[in-house]
């Protein structure tokens, strides 16, 4: 089977000849501009609603880890990251495994998430992400203190080196970018990134452009979350809402542009919705689902996903030809 050539592969070749070109700065910053093409998935937080979330009535008929695979199919995506509402440890080995075998039917990777930078924690995932074949744990650090989270860390690098699985650490909104920042560069590992979510910063007090122009450089998965800011109907203080990919104020320009000055577009990027309560948690999981077919339509219609129609609807496989 002969391989197609992807906008990535394109682009790698691009960068590699840039040099020798000798293009001039200004010129290479313009022809890099948009050259972005990163493999898309969903996520359990692309359907919270559909799974339930504590406080709210639960689902009639709640999504489960191989509801949500084959789902992801169906909506023509190879890719979806389980993370801590899902949460896989607590299925056991023979679950996992049944697992992996419907993904690998469905032709789906698996990327895996927790929260909590706990030794014992971070280990149980690693060894879940093997048995998944997930090249990344996502996690998020719970504690304000991050010195304490650093020497937790530290302590099982040498077991993510080994299994060349990357830990990626997500900004959450407990620390600011510039404390992720001096974290990622005292690690300094290459088994260590940053799982960037565009709009969880707000919660300390930082805008999306500046999440993207700190945390991009130490990319190793992307959270694709858009977003509205609007003034309260009495007029005294404003509230963040999600969006649709593209119907928010996400600027997805900068968005390219830093992924691709940084070559960071092998990162996975991930489909996350803040979708709002709408009546029932019925409705609500369908406006879930509007949300997201919406989104993925933005991102193809903007060629920030690389994709190939391979007879599912939706795709971002770069594709084998026969």
């Amino acid at each position: 089977m002969a391989r197609s050539i992807s906008i990535q592969n394109v682009y790698n070749i691009y960068i590699y000849l840039l040099p020798l070109l000798k293009i001039p700065v200004i010129l290479s910053s313009l022809l890099l501009r948009g050259m972005v093409c990163m493999r898309l998935g969903l996520s359990s937080f692309t359907f919270t609603w559909a799974i339930g979330i504590p406080g709210y009535e639960r689902p009639a008929d709640p999504l489960t880890h191989e509801g949500l695979v084959k789902l992801t199919r169906s909506c023509g995506l190879d890719l979806v990251q389980i993370a801590d509402n899902l949460p896989l440890h607590r299925l056991h080995e023979e679950e996992l495994l049944g697992l992996k075998q419907i993904a690998d039917e469905q032709r789906v990777s698996i990327e895996v998430g927790t929260r909590g930078t706990e030794p014992e924690l971070l280990i149980a995932y690693l060894e879940i992400a093997q048995t998944l074949h997930s090249p990344i744990v996502r996690t998020i650090i719970t504690t304000p203190d991050l010195a304490e989270a650093e020497r937790q860390i530290r302590q099982v690098l040498p077991a993510f080196e080994e299994a060349d699985i990357t830990l990626a650490i997500e900004n959450h909104g407990l620390h600011t970018t510039r404390q992720l920042v001096q974290l990622f560069e005292s690690l300094n590992h290459s088994h260590v990134g940053c799982c960037l979510d565009t709009v969880n910063s707000f919660g300390a007090l930082e805008s999306p452009d500046v999440v993207i122009q700190r945390l991009v450089p130490y990319l190793a998965n992307l959270h694709i979350k858009d977003f509205e800011i609007k003034r309260v109907d009495h007029q005294l203080g404003f509230t963040i809402l999600g969006a649709p990919a593209g119907a928010g104020r996400l600027d997805y320009e900068l968005l390219r542009e830093s992924i691709a000055a940084n070559g960071k577009s092998d990162a996975s990027a991930i489909l996350e919705l803040w979708t709002p309560f709408t009546e029932t948690v019925e409705r609500t999981a369908e406006l879930e689902r509007s949300w997201m077919e919406q989104s993925v339509a933005y991102l193809k219609s903007i060629h920030f996903i690389e994709e190939k129609d391979n007879g599912h609807g939706i795709s971002n496989v770069e594709g084998e030809s026969v």
